[in-house]
């Protein structure tokens, strides 16, 4: 079985979620730094039509399968991609992992009070981790400054919920300045750490509808949606 799985452009890691977490973890552990996208559709067309986007996530360490069309796009093309690798699930196993070895965790997106929800449940559910320090998502002018507070830090984990395609670019911008550290992109997932966003419910997730779930929670989210049509076109096309 291949190790990447290329889908429009975009090589993805083709792992189970178990071996990837294995993965980052050894990294942690041997103080490698590490750049992970967790991409869905969006990502993708996204990444296809904008030249600087599409390089920055060519050049991650990893790019995960977040979400269930990047896995039927990869049975369309016959290239199966082992399971999907959500970064909320990828995010809540890190953090166990970090309780369990005292890692340390940075948090940077959200709004403010959304952001110290979530540093409070975190430490709440995760007592024996590490938060090494958080800062919401609004610092124009001062990306330099963050960067320099979270080196400071020295953070095993940096979380970086800014939404795409900001997060990524500031990764990548700042990823030269780092000696260590997993730096992975979770988007709204840090709305669900602080408990303002339900995720969907299991059954939902197994029936890979938590697109539709969350599109009938946040109807605002239904321009992104149109992505999803589009993906599936380009797909097709690739595929013929």
């Amino acid at each position: 079985m291949k190790n990447n799985v290329n889908i429009l452009g975009i090589n993805f890691l083709n792992k189970g979620f178990n071996e990837v977490v294995e993965l980052l973890s050894e990294r942690i552990a041997k103080g490698i730094k590490t750049f992970v996208v967790t991409a869905n559709p969006e990502i993708v067309m996204y990444a296809r039509e904008n030249d600087e986007y599409r390089k920055i996530v060519q050049e991650a360490d990893y790019i995960v399968p977040d979400g269930s069309g990047i896995i039927l796009a990869a049975k369309i093309l016959n290239t199966p991609i082992q399971e999907r690798v959500t970064g909320y699930d990828l995010t809540v196993r890190l953090l166990d992992l970090a309780n369990q070895n005292r890692w340390r965790i940075y948090l940077l997106g959200g709004k403010e009070e959304t952001n110290k929800k979530a540093v409070a449940n975190i430490c709440e559910q995760y007592p024996h981790l590490v938060m090494a320090g958080s800062h919401n998502g609004y610092f124009k002018g001062k990306e330099d400054k963050i960067a320099d507070e979270i080196k400071a830090a020295n953070a095993d984990i940096v979380f970086v919920a800014l939404g795409f395609p900001r997060q990524e670019k500031w990764i990548s911008s700042h990823y030269a300045t780092f000696s260590k550290g997993i730096f992975m992109g979770v988007g709204g997932s840090i709305d669900v750490l602080a408990g303002e966003v339900k995720r969907a419910p299991v059954v939902w997730q197994k029936l890979n509808l938590e697109w539709f779930y969350r599109l009938a929670k946040q109807p605002s989210r239904w321009r992104r949606m149109l992505a999803l049509p589009r993906f599936l076109v380009e797909i097709l096309k690739v595929k013929r």
